[in-house]
C-alpha cells in the first residue's frame, strides 16, 4: 500500500507540479499588471470623473447648456483628445520600450520631444475651440445648442493645455513604474474639484462660467503636482533635465505621433460622430443630452480599460525591450482574462441599475427616460469595452498603431457609422439604431484586433524593438564622461 501511494504521488507529482508553476505564473503577471494598471485606472477614473461631474453641474443648471456642453465635451475636446492622445502614445512605446532595454537617460528624451511635438499640435487645433460657434452652426445645429457651446469652448482651452501635459507625463511615469503619484494627484484632484463646483457654482452663483471655471483649476493642479514630482528629484535615472538633445531625430518621432494619433483619433472620433448623427434628430436636445450620457458612462468604465491597456502597453513594450517574446503573448493572455472578467461585472451593474442613472446627470426627465431607454445597449457596451483596448495597448506597445489605425477605419467607419446611419433614420430606432452602428463596429473591431494579435510573429517584433531603440539611442552624459577619462 506504501509503496502503491509512492508510485502515485511520483505519477501525479510532476503534474501537480506544473500546475502550481502555472498558477505561479499567472500571479506573478497580475501583480505586474497590477502594479501599472490600477494607479492607471484610479488617475483615469478620477480626471475623467472631473470632466462628469463638471457635466452633471451643468446639466443641473440649465438644459441648453447640457446640450452645448455635451456636443464640445463629445466632439470638439473628443476631436483634440484624441490627436494629443494618440500622439502621446508614441512616448508610451518608446518610453515603455527604453526601460526594458534599460535604457533609462533616454526616457526623459523621449518625454521632452513628445512636449515640443504635441505643444506645436495643440496650438495648430485651437481655432476647433475659438470658432466653435460658426463650426456648430455649420453642422447644423440649433442657434441656441450652438452659442452656448462657442461660450463653452472657450473655457476648455486652459484645461486641453494641461491635458496634453498631464498625457504625456503619466506615460512617462507609468513606463517605469512610477504612475501611483499620478493615482494620488489625480484622487485629490477630483475631491478637490467637487467642492470647488459647488463654491462657484452655488456659493458664487457663477454658473456654468464657475463649473468650467473649477475644471481648469483642479486641471492644472494636477499638472503642477507632476512637475514638481519630476524636477523635485524623485525620477533621477530618468529625468537629467532640459536638453537640447530633444530636439534631435524629432522628425521620426512625428512619424510616430502622427501614426499612433490616427490610431487614437479614430476610435475616440467615432462615437463623436455618432452624437452629431443625433443632433440631426427631431427633440435633439433630449437625445444629445442623453447620448452624451450614455457615451460619458461607458467613457468612465472605458478609463478601467485604458487603465489596462496601459499596463499592456508596458508590460508588452518591456518585454520587448528586454527580448523575450515568449513573456509577451503570455502576458496577453493574462491581460485580456482580467480585463473581460471586469466589463462583466459592470455590465451587470448596467443591467441592474440602467433605469436610474440618468438622473444622476440631469434632472430633465425626458432626457432621464431616454437614457433608461438606452440602457440594455449601454450595457453591453460597457463589456465589449473592456476587451478591444487590451489590444490597441499590446499594438502601442509593439509599435504597431499603423495597422490598427487601418483595421479603425474598416471597421467604425465603413461597418459602424453606415449601418448607425442607416438603423437611426431609416427605421424607428432613432438613437437606438446610432448605438447598434455602434455595437456593430466595435464588435467587428474586437474580433480584427484579437485577430491581429493572435498572428502577430512577436519574435519579429523583439528584433524590430531592438532596431528602433539602437537607431534613436543617444549616450548619456555618463558615458561620453566615461569616454573622455578613457582617453
Amino acid at each position: 500500500m506504501a509503496m502503491d501511494n509512492a508510485l502515485n504521488e511520483k505519477l501525479i507529482s510532476p503534474e501537480a507540479e506544473e500546475l502550481s508553476d502555472f498558477k505561479g505564473s499567472i500571479s506573478e503577471e497580475s501583480k505586474k499588471i497590477w502594479r501599472i494598471a490600477l494607479p492607471g485606472i484610479i488617475s483615469r477614473v478620477a480626471s475623467f470623473g472631473t470632466v462628469v461631474a463638471t457635466q452633471s453641474f451643468i446639466g443641473h443648471i440649465s438644459a441648453v447648456d447640457l446640450a452645448g456642453y455635451s456636443l464640445v465635451q463629445a466632439l470638439s475636446v473628443r476631436f483634440v483628445n484624441g490627436i494629443l492622445l494618440g500622439m502621446s502614445s508614441a512616448t508610451e512605446t518608446l518610453c515603455g520600450q527604453a526601460f526594458g532595454a534599460k535604457q533609462y537617460h533616454m526616457m526623459g528624451i523621449f518625454l521632452q520631444r513628445s512636449w515640443f511635438v504635441d505643444l506645436i499640435t495643440l496650438t495648430i487645433l485651437l481655432p476647433v475651440f475659438l470658432l466653435a460657434t460658426p463650426i456648430f452652426r455649420l453642422l447644423g445645429e440649433e442657434e441656441t445648442i450652438a452659442k452656448s457651446a462657442g461660450f463653452i469652448s472657450m473655457w476648455f482651452i486652459p484645461f486641453v493645455y494641461s491635458l496634453f501635459f498631464s498625457l504625456t507625463i503619466q506615460m512617462y511615469l507609468q513606463a517605469q513604474q512610477k504612475n501611483m503619484v499620478t493615482a494620488w494627484l489625480s484622487s485629490i484632484q477630483f475631491i478637490i474639484h467637487i467642492p470647488l463646483s459647488w463654491l462657484f457654482v452655488y456659493k458664487l452663483n457663477w454658473g456654468t462660467s464657475g463649473a468650467m471655471g473649477a475644471l481648469c483649476v483642479s486641471s492644472w493642479f494636477l499638472v503642477i503636482g507632476e512637475f514638481v514630482y519630476i524636477f523635485g528629484g524623485w525620477c533621477t535615472e530618468t529625468w537629467n533635465g532640459f536638453t537640447i538633445a530633444a530636439f534631435k531625430d524629432v522628425l521620426p518621432m512625428v512619424k510616430l505621433s502622427i501614426s499612433s494619433g490616427v490610431m487614437v483619433c479614430l476610435e475616440l472620433w467615432y462615437s463623436a460622430i455618432l452624437v452629431l448623427l443625433a443632433g440631426y434628430m427631431k427633440n435633439a436636445k433630449v437625445y444629445v443630452s442623453a447620448f452624451s450620457i450614455c457615451l460619458n458612462i461607458t467613457t468612465w468604465e472605458l478609463m478601467i480599460g485604458f487603465g489596462i491597456m496601459g499596463a499592456a502597453c508596458v508590460r508588452v513594450a518591456n518585454e520587448l525591450g528586454k527580448g523575450d517574446a515568449k513573456a509577451v503573448k503570455f502576458s496577453i493572455k493574462v491581460l485580456t482574462s482580467t480585463s473581460a472578467s471586469i466589463g462583466l461585472f459592470i455590465w451587470i451593474l448596467c443591467i441592474v441599475f440602467g433605469n436610474k442613472i440618468g438622473y444622476l446627470f440631469t434632472i430633465d426627465e425626458e432626457v432621464a427616460n431616454s437614457v433608461a431607454d438606452l440602457s440594455i445597449l449601454l450595457a453591453f457596451s460597457v463589456l465589449l469595452n473592456s476587451v478591444f483596448p487590451i489590444f490597441s495597448g499590446v499594438a502601442i506597445g509593439a509599435g504597431l498603431q499603423t495597422t490598427v489605425a487601418i483595421i479603425n477605419v474598416v471597421c467604425f467607419y465603413i461597418i459602424g457609422i453606415p449601418i448607425g446611419a442607416l438603423l437611426g433614420y431609416l427605421t424607428h430606432l432613432q438613437v437606438k439604431g446610432i448605438w447598434i452602428g455602434m455595437l456593430c463596429g466595435v464588435v467587428a473591431e474586437t474580433l480584427a484586433l484579437s485577430f491581429m494579435t493572435w498572428r502577430t510573429n512577436w519574435d519579429q517584433e523583439v528584433f524590430k524593438a531592438s532596431l528602433r531603440l539602437k537607431k534613436w539611442y543617444l549616450k548619456s552624459s555618463e558615458e561620453i564622461n566615461q569616454k573622455f577619462d578613457h582617453a
